[in-house]
């Protein structure tokens, strides 16, 4: 029987522990969130990071530019953050409005409070197997790993997507040479020939693509573990909001095939708060200890 990999469970009992965490603390940590314009999808998703940091105790800062804001505006932003004591996390929301460089506006936020783990610097960490922050929701196919006692050393993990949010940092953590780790990782693209052939041989499958329904039932091997970090909608007239939310994984079909699978929505997605919220705290705690 497939077991559903539940990310709403684990994410409550991460969250938590989290909280009891931070109520030892000698003051609440800060988490600082930057939107530029005004993406539905990001607001949405903001709402439930100020939400999350209601439950736990952290104080949450939240700054809105408009879409025509320049990055020199921006920039004035991030800075100031970066100076202020009680922020000890800044994320910037992505995406930003295509006049803006999204890479030197990530480069600003000072790696020490790159709760989100793009920084060059944490990036960089993240590969030689140094500990730093890590982008949150490849961070969050960690623990769901860890949790369900899924076994990844020595085992043939396929990658598909490259992205620098979430396929190139999953395979970086996968390959480590450590626990929960160890594992042979390919990463397959666009550019892939012959993809079916590759994903059939994983043992565990990551689908981040961002192509609703992408992997088939017929790209999984049996008895592979599944994990779907796509989210997408499709329209649904069904459906009283006109579409509904689907993974990168035709779920009915490979959940036939595949030992354990993730759903969407409740699989990943939750878990990348979760792991947000950890690496603030985690920064909340260095910079004390530094300072």
């Amino acid at each position: 029987m497939t077991q559903l990999i539940d990310g709403k469970a684990v994410s409550s009992k991460l969250l938590e522990a989290l909280k009891h965490d931070i109520a030892t603390l000698k003051s609440a940590p800060g988490l600082a969130v930057i939107l530029v314009g005004d993406n539905p999808a990001s607001k949405s998703y903001i709402g439930m990071k100020k939400k999350a940091c209601a439950n736990l105790g952290v104080q949450s800062f939240e700054f809105l530019l408009p879409e025509a804001s320049t990055e020199s505006e921006l920039i004035d932003v991030i800075d100031t953050l970066n100076a202020r004591k009680e922020v000890h996390g800044i994320l910037l929301q992505m995406p930003l409005p295509k006049h803006f460089d999204e890479q030197a506006m990530l480069h600003r936020i000072a790696p020490e409070k790159d709760v989100d783990g793009f920084h060059p610097v944490n990036v960089g960490n993240l590969l030689i197997g140094r500990d730093t922050f890590k982008s949150c929701t490849p961070f969050g196919v960690m623990a769901l790993l860890q949790h369900y006692n899924i076994q990844t050393e020595g085992k043939h993990v396929v990658i598909v997507g490259r992205s620098n949010i979430v396929g190139k940092p999953m395979a970086a953590m996968l390959m480590q040479n450590e626990v929960g780790a160890n594992a042979t990782v390919t990463v397959c693209h666009s550019r892939t020939k012959d993809l079916a052939s590759i994903t059939r041989q994983a043992d565990i499958l990551i689908a981040a693509i961002g192509k609703p329904l992408f992997i088939t039932k017929d790209m999984v091997g049996d008895g592979a573990v599944v994990i779907d970090v796509g989210i997408n909608r499709v329209d649904d007239s069904s459906d009283a909001r006109g579409y509904k939310l689907v993974g990168d994984v035709d779920y009915t079909a490979v959940a036939q095939t595949a030992s354990a699978i993730t759903p969407v929505p409740g699989g990943v997605g939750p878990l990348t708060i979760a792991m947000l919220m950890t690496n603030t705290v985690t920064a909340y705690k260095r910079q004390t200890e530094a300072g």
